[in-house]
């Protein structure tokens, strides 16, 4: 066990989604150690297992799927404990600028799908949307490769050289590219389920009694409340220290709707998520840890 005296590493996504967390420091003294992670929650899922981190903010399926899987290690590393964004999260599924055999989504079938990393919720949505489309059969894959690039730029680039045909990320994230051309839009499909939960490594943490976990879930909650009564601060922040444009963060913040209290998961939520997952066949009936298992 870990010395809970130490500040807790926290693992989040560098994206508009972590303005409360960066309130949470700033304005109210939160006591961590911010560690980020560009490329995403799989690669937080890696850390936690690994001890590099305590905390993550990621998202909701690919925690989900990172303990259901049959293949899930030891106890999986980490407990699902804490709910931060409240609303689906809206995915663009976008290809290269010139690439006019990619028309619709309907064209993507048997492509290549570039992924941030196994697990992610890069892979996981290219299920759900293979299941949305119908393209699921229990013998073959939906795509002909999953092409993993770690980064957003890495996918941004692939798909523009030939490495990938498609991949799915947050619409805002990429609406920027769209507006300047780099990359083009196909669609978008939004999960059936609230986007965003708040792990904790079950090596470092007492996660039932650990006073580092229950402070993060106080300033969490005050970052929060301030973000929402102070949107202008929230706008500058997200267009001067995050890769978005001032319009961006204005449209985004009329979309989203964070947790008015972090502590505690919903277990519908997780139960409705693993469905889904294992529906799209990213988990299977009776393997890995079931809901009440993944949480506290």
């Amino acid at each position: 066990m870990a010395d809970s005296q130490q500040p807790l590493r926290i693992g989040f996504v560098p994206e508009h989604f972590s303005t409360p967390i960066h309130f949470a420091k700033k304005h109210f003294g939160l006591s961590a150690a911010l560690i980020p992670f560009p490329s995403g929650t799989g690669h937080m899922i890696t850390a936690l297992r690994g001890g590099e981190i305590d905390v993550g903010i990621g998202l909701t399926e690919a925690w989900v799927a990172g303990l259901g899987k049959e293949d899930t290690p030891d106890d999986g590393g980490y407990r699902i404990l804490g709910t931060y964004v409240e609303t689906p999260l809206c995915w663009a599924i976008s290809t290269g600028a010139e690439r006019p055999d990619i028309s619709s989504v309907s064209s993507l079938k048997n492509s290549k799908i570039g992924i941030s990393r196994l697990g992610s919720g890069s892979q996981v949505m290219g299920y759900v949307l293979a299941d949305e489309q119908g393209w699921l059969t229990p013998s073959s894959s939906p795509y002909a490769d999953f092409v993993i690039l770690q980064t957003f730029d890495k996918l941004r680039n692939a798909v523009n050289d030939g490495t990938a045909d498609f991949f799915m990320w947050e619409h805002f994230t990429s609406k920027r590219y769209y507006d300047s051309g780099e990359i083009r839009k196909v669609g978008q499909i939004y999960t059936p389920w609230s986007s965003w939960k708040i792990v904790a490594s079950t090596s470092s943490t007492q996660l039932n009694n650990d006073a580092r976990l229950k402070d993060l879930f106080e300033k969490l909650d005050q970052g929060t409340k301030y973000f929402l009564g102070h949107p202008d601060e929230a706008v500058k922040y997200i267009s001067t220290e995050l890769d978005y444009s001032e319009e961006d963060a204005r449209e985004w913040l009329k979309t989203v709707k964070f947790a008015d209290n972090v502590a505690g998961v919903d277990t519908k939520v997780i139960e409705g998520c693993i469905s889904s997952l294992q529906k799209a066949g990213v988990l299977k009936e009776g393997k890995g840890l079931q809901a009440q298992q993944m949480l506290v």
